[in-house]
């Protein structure tokens, strides 16, 4: 979800005022994924990277993401939308730990769409704390070995189906690298503050325009 704090910029406004828009799109985004055939959407809200920002806006950040966990778990509950979060936890404060599992628990019963924010995620990480559990295991296969990328109490998702990355930069940033082994890749110059409906119509307009083959020869 790139673009933030440019957008911010642009306007003559404080990068926090460009997260507090990007809060505005996640909400966005959640009411229409589901109408657009969306079942599971996961975004990218703060990597283990983004420690090295700025105090003031790490704060900032911080703040929105306590507000968001306290004020969007009804809403979530009325839309049918479970919220989990990946990532993890021990660098977070406790008030925010505490915020997530309930979110989490409150609305564990939705079904209509999973959505799922990464916090304090590094795919690069997850592989390497996955590769550490599964030591143990003397025959062990991609899926089960997927089985270790996530926390016990964190629910596992399928594969990646179409990873689409805002505010006009082309690269993956140690996002879902192993769940992205065959995502289509979807690039925008549009900042995430205005990313709207229309714009997840168009990437996925364009996802189902490509041929996935899946390493196979074409039907």
């Amino acid at each position: 979800m790139d673009g933030n704090g440019r957008w911010a910029e642009g306007r003559g406004l404080p990068r926090w005022a460009g997260h507090r828009a990007g809060a505005d799109a996640v909400r966005r985004a959640a009411e229409c994924a589901p109408e657009l055939g969306v079942g599971v959407l996961t975004l990218y809200a703060f990597s283990s990277d983004n420690w090295q920002r700025p105090a003031r806006e790490v704060m900032a950040l911080m703040r929105l993401l306590h507000r968001f966990m306290r004020t969007e778990a009804a809403n979530c509950v009325e839309n049918g939308v479970r919220l989990s979060v990946i990532g993890r936890r021990d660098r977070l404060s406790l008030p925010i730990r505490r915020a997530i599992a309930r979110a989490e628990s409150k609305t564990a019963g939705g079904e209509r769409l999973h959505l799922r924010l990464a916090i304090d995620y590094s795919s690069r990480d997850s592989i390497l704390r996955a590769a550490q559990r599964a030591r143990q295991v003397v025959d062990i296969s991609r899926d089960s070995f997927a089985r270790f990328l996530f926390e016990p109490e964190q629910p596992s998702a399928p594969d990646v189906d179409l990873l689409i990355r805002t505010g006009g930069e082309r690269r993956l940033s140690d996002f879902l690298l192993w769940e992205s082994a065959y995502a289509e890749l979807f690039f925008t110059p549009q900042p995430w503050p205005d990313f709207g409906r229309d714009d997840l119509a168009a990437a996925l307009a364009e996802f189902h325009r490509r041929e996935r083959r899946f390493g196979q020869v074409a039907a």
